[in-house]
């Protein structure tokens, strides 16, 4: 089978495509024909070598895995050849087949096309995993979007606005207020000017956001704390504005309010039933109409590296999505 591979953690200059054996499912586990792989921040770094995490060599990136089953190992009951699923790893989906255990496997319902459920599996579930989990997110409340026009973002700000919340955009130049929009916001901050603390108290009406949604770090968090009302919650997810911040925990004290961190690998691997079924209740969201299905990008196989570099432009139109066959 053809996959694509780095054989040492040195980036995408060092993606290739090669050929393997395709993989035999062990007890427990289903094989996957994959039909489409979405990509996130997190291959980027694992591909560099920048992840706390430093997979095995060679290493096959992707781990946001769309398709059909193709095998069952023994053992396995509830599953079967032809179910389109998807699931999601610390990799191993660039690949014409691939092995998945089946405490990972979510069904997809037939409205929802792959490609999407490969966009879906991560973003959406950390969005989800943040507010409402984490986060205790009620209806009524105020949602500030940090890097709204991003993967997590734009599904944070969806899933705030489906359950009755009110999502904020914050984005990062003026010229992506439209997008931030499209993806739902109810009204947009733009970051990049030096008083966007003033604009987020004017477009509330001087009231104060309950929860901040936080992907970026950065310099960007301390005044998003500031910001936030008493007894609020300030979500960490990630730092992909490049830098993790010092916060003075007094502001914590001063407010009554919550630092939460917001760790998806942790909690799909300890609690793996609970993560699917959250998965699935999104999937069938979407499949009804109540989320809207995030924008992706389209890439080829034999084109990965460039679906890779995509990751790294903020001007991209969507989820980068590589597609190895149709579903």
């Amino acid at each position: 089978m053809k996959r694509v591979a780095v054989h040492r953690l040195d980036g995408i200059d060092a993606l290739v495509l090669d050929e393997a054996p395709v993989p035999q499912p062990a007890s427990g586990e289903v094989r996957l024909r994959v039909n489409a792989v979405g990509l996130g921040f997190v291959d980027g770094l694992l591909i560099a070598g920048q992840y706390q995490w430093k997979p095995p060599l060679p290493y096959v990136p992707g781990g946001e895995i769309a398709g059909t089953i193709d095998a069952v190992g023994e053992g396995v009951t509830g599953w079967s050849a032809g179910q389109r699923v998807v699931a999601w790893r610390m990799g191993g989906g660039l690949a014409e087949y691939c092995t998945v255990p089946t405490g990972a496997l979510v069904a997809v319902p037939d409205r929802v096309p792959l490609e999407t459920a490969a966009a879906v599996v991560l973003d959406y579930a950390t969005a989800d995993y943040a507010l409402n989990v984490r986060g205790r997110l009620q209806p009524g409340e105020t949602v500030f979007v940090l890097g709204a026009n991003g993967g997590v973002g734009g599904a944070a700000m969806q899933i705030a606005r489906a359950n009755g919340a009110i999502p904020v955009a914050g984005v990062s130049a003026g010229h992506r207020r439209d997008a931030a929009m499209a993806r739902g916001a109810m009204a947009t901050v733009d970051l990049s000017a030096p008083g966007w603390r003033d604009e987020l108290r004017a477009v509330l009406k001087g009231k104060a956001p309950d929860v901040v949604v936080d992907p970026l770090g950065g310099p960007l968090t301390e005044p998003a704390f500031r910001s936030l009302a008493k007894r609020g919650r300030h979500l960490v997810i990630g730092f992909a504005a490049g830098g993790i911040p010092a916060l003075p925990v007094n502001l914590a004290l001063l407010k009554n309010a919550d630092l939460l961190g917001v760790d998806i690998r942790d909690f799909a691997e300890s609690e793996p039933d609970r993560f699917a079924e959250r998965v699935k209740t999104l999937l069938d969201r979407i499949a009804r109409g109540e989320l809207a299905s995030p924008p992706v990008c389209k890439h080829d196989f034999a084109a990965s590296k460039d679906a890779f570099r995509s990751l790294q432009r903020r001007d991209r139109s969507g989820k980068p999505v590589i597609a190895l066959q149709s579903g």
